[in-house]
């Protein structure tokens, strides 16, 4: 078989979206005639652990990994932490609203941890795999990010070997929902640009998740660019039993943060609590994962509170389960200017769940169309008070009446076995370049 090495900070025993991606890639990467060598931070700061994902891990692969120093305990410092606290991405904060230490540490790692907080493993990463690579020769490298310091470890390998180098964008760079966030100078704005323009112009092929995101990175100078979704793997769903739930019970699975926080669902659910006694009897409010501060205060706002029930992190598989005993699963749109583009991981192991998804989000956008595509429930565009309540009423007599709709077979093409095909493709159109 041929080797590619894929470099990610996001691995077993991390849990969260960022691993899902590539430990299925990996998983089913020897299917297709390439052999997977994965290069990894011995001692990550991920935003959670999952012990339940090593078993996911193919047998007898090699897993390299190096140290990684990461400055979040002068961060959690900065900010009041507690020492063992996780630090989550895009600025979610479960516990404490923004404050000025806040604002201030979300300055400090935009203007001088750049392209990230794992920065400083990049030089110490190309001269550990520019040896290694001289004594355990691959045909290929795979980047992923975020975090962008695995593609500039990867550039750098790139410019020592000369390696085919795939870069997967599971989300954008300048192009990400929070990066107006950062309060960047424009001397750290111009280093960011440059960072990725260096990426765009270097790497054989660029890969992201969707087709708006795409059209962004085209924008951006990318000539050599290939959209491959995130899916579901039908090994996590051998057989799950459509049953329904006692509760009305509305889940969302996932990181939650404010820029996905919808005011307005929680509005509508507040006023229809108010005026319809059958569904006040049944209503639940379900979330598992991370869920910013932000959204219970909207809730105790609608006087929902009640209503809502909090897991902080169930193991992947408890997760499906948790899904398939929903009565409606709930996926947000960050309400931010790259919405258009943004299809969560989580939309396809809903879609494979067979619940209804109520989606709030862009209409036109990426993934109401592939809840339209595959008939999986309800899209409606942010704000829009009107059509929600339609939607949830319509949902709601679905389950009195039993008749809950489910997705068609269509999601058969969104398999992880059938993605990785595609990594495969790649790989073999770019060696295969490399060496004419």
């Amino acid at each position: 078989m041929r080797k590619v090495l894929v470099i990610s900070y996001y691995w077993p025993p991390s849990g969260g979206a960022g691993v899902q991606r590539w430990l299925k890639f990996v998983k089913y990467l020897r299917h297709y005639g390439w052999e997977p060598v994965v290069y990894t931070p011995e001692n990550p700061e991920p935003p959670s652990f999952d012990d339940s994902l090593s078993r996911e891990v193919p047998e007898d692969i090699t897993v390299i990994k190096q140290p990684i120093w990461e400055p979040y305990d002068f961060y959690r410092k900065l900010i009041g932490a507690r020492k063992d606290e996780r630090i989550n991405a895009g600025f979610l904060s479960e516990t404490r609203k923004p404050g000025s230490a806040h604002k201030f540490s979300v300055w400090l790692r935009g203007n001088f941890f750049i392209p990230d907080a794992r920065k400083f493993w990049i030089r110490p990463s190309v001269k550990f795999l520019t040896k290694f690579l001289k004594d355990h020769p691959v045909d290929a490298l795979i980047s992923t990010g975020p975090p962008h310091s695995m593609h500039m470890i990867a550039l750098g390998v790139k410019k020592k070997t000369g390696l085919p180098w795939l870069a997967d964008f599971r989300d954008p760079w300048t192009n990400i929902d929070f990066y107006d966030q950062l309060m960047l100078s424009r001397f750290a704005d111009h280093k960011h640009r440059r960072m990725e323009q260096q990426v765009i112009k270097h790497a054989d092929r660029l890969v992201t998740v969707s087709r708006s995101w795409e059209t962004d990175f085209k924008r951006l100078g990318a000539s050599r660019t290939e959209v491959i979704t995130n899916g579901y793997d039908p090994a996590d769903f051998p057989e799950i039993p459509v049953l329904l739930p006692e509760s009305f019970t509305i889940t969302h699975i996932g990181s939650l943060n404010r820029d996905r926080n919808p005011d307005f669902l929680w509005k509508v659910l507040g006023e229809m609590v108010e005026t319809d006694d059958a569904f006040r009897r049944k209503l639940q409010i379900r979330f598992v994962g991370k869920t910013d501060i932000s959204v219970f205060e909207s809730l105790e706002h609608y006087r929902l509170r009640e209503y809502a029930v909090k897991t902080d992190y169930l193991p992947h598989g408890e997760a499906l389960k948790v899904s398939a005993t929903s009565a409606v699963l709930l996926l947000l749109i960050n309400n931010t200017p790259n919405a258009m583009g943004i299809i969560p991981g989580k939309v396809f192991e809903y879609l494979a769940s067979r619940r209804p998804v109520l989606c709030i989000g862009p209409p036109e956008g990426d993934s109401a169309g592939i809840i339209r595509e595959t008939r999986a429930g309800e899209i409606v565009d942010f704000g829009d008070e009107k059509s929600l309540k339609m939607a949830i009423d319509g949902l709601f007599e679905s389950y009195q009446q039993r008749k809950l709709p489910v997705p068609k077979d269509s999601i058969n093409k969104f398999s992880r076995k059938s993605l990785t095909g595609d990594i495969a493709r790649i790989l073999n159109e770019i060696t295969k370049r490399e060496n004419a």
